[in-house]
């Protein structure tokens, strides 16, 4: 489990590091970031980790250059881990023609249908393999970690702490694909890595999770733009998701809407330390 360190800066008394690896879920060199906030990097204290999970077209670089989310991450002691969205350096025909399915639009499903099964495999990559890197390389405090995303993003964390109750202490989305089922995104990416049997699907669908959910009392943030063209456009469709969470009483929801916000980074820059607070109260990590 090693990791190769590609770049390292100062921020905020802490560092932003890019690390790469070879990764045996999909098969190819894997590319994410780390922000290791001052108490991790001086006395190596183990501190909260959350993990965040980018949309549609990006890789891990958009985070960290868009965000901002550094300076917050140091105030509350927190690392944060960003992958990928997709596996690369692979050759897979058709990844590479359209923007919502294929390279950089992985959605954080195990894919079922060839030939993406050899190689897409995001949900068990960002629930396991890199749960197992994190673990075995940095200073984490055990069992306080979070996870919290946007757009496919979104959707990606809400799965992933849906179909692993307890691994993640703390949940919220931007702007998710809250019902991808309902929606053309959704659709097209279900259909081709998981298939045409939309049953199929209903593992892979936060809304129909929720629906479905029977354990451990679980609290969802779902943040949303009100001027976001992908909510009119019904491609997001958190409406379905907090009607699912109000006849099920495992699941608690709390939901932000931001007159005039859009779908892009000024947003989530915007609220990305709302976030941060969010999860660090939830992780008990200590403000400093």
């Amino acid at each position: 489990m090693m990791l190769e360190l590609i770049s390292s800066v100062k921020c905020f008394e802490g560092e932003q590091r890019v690390y790469q690896h070879s990764s045996k879920t999909l098969d190819c060199d894997m590319t994410f970031g780390v922000f290791l906030p001052a108490a991790a990097l001086e006395d190596k204290t183990p501190c909260p980790v959350l993990f965040f999970l980018s949309g549609l077209t990006c890789t891990h670089e958009n985070f960290i250059q868009k965000s901002g989310f550094q300076k917050y991450a140091a105030q509350h002691g927190l690392i944060v881990v960003n992958p990928d969205t997709s596996p690369r350096g692979i050759k897979l025909e058709g990844q590479d023609d359209a923007y919502d399915f294929g390279s950089g639009a992985g959605f954080y499903v195990d894919a079922k249908q060839e030939p993406w099964s050899k190689h897409y495999k995001m949900y068990s990559y960002v629930t396991e393999e890199l749960v197992e890197l994190v673990n075995a390389n940095l200073p984490v405090a055990a069992g306080k970690r979070g996870i919290f995303g946007h757009s496919m993003g979104g959707h990606g964390a809400l799965i992933c702490a849906l179909k692993n109750p307890g691994l993640y202490k703390s949940v919220s989305a931007f702007a998710p694909i809250a019902n991808p089922s309902e929606g053309a995104w959704g659709q097209k990416a279900l259909t081709g890595y998981i298939g045409a049997n939309k049953a199929d699907w209903d593992q892979w669908d936060a809304t129909r999770l929720v629906s479905q959910y029977e354990s451990t009392p679980q609290e969802l943030f779902i943040d949303q733009g009100l001027a976001d063209n992908f909510l009119a456009a019904k491609q997001l469709l958190p409406e379905n998701l907090l009607a699912a969470a109000d006849s099920n009483e495992h699941i608690q929801t709390i939901y932000k809407q931001r007159e005039g916000y859009d779908h892009g980074y000024f947003y989530i820059s915007t609220f990305v330390g709302e976030h941060i607070a969010y999860h660090a109260n939830l992780l008990k990590a200590t403000k400093v």
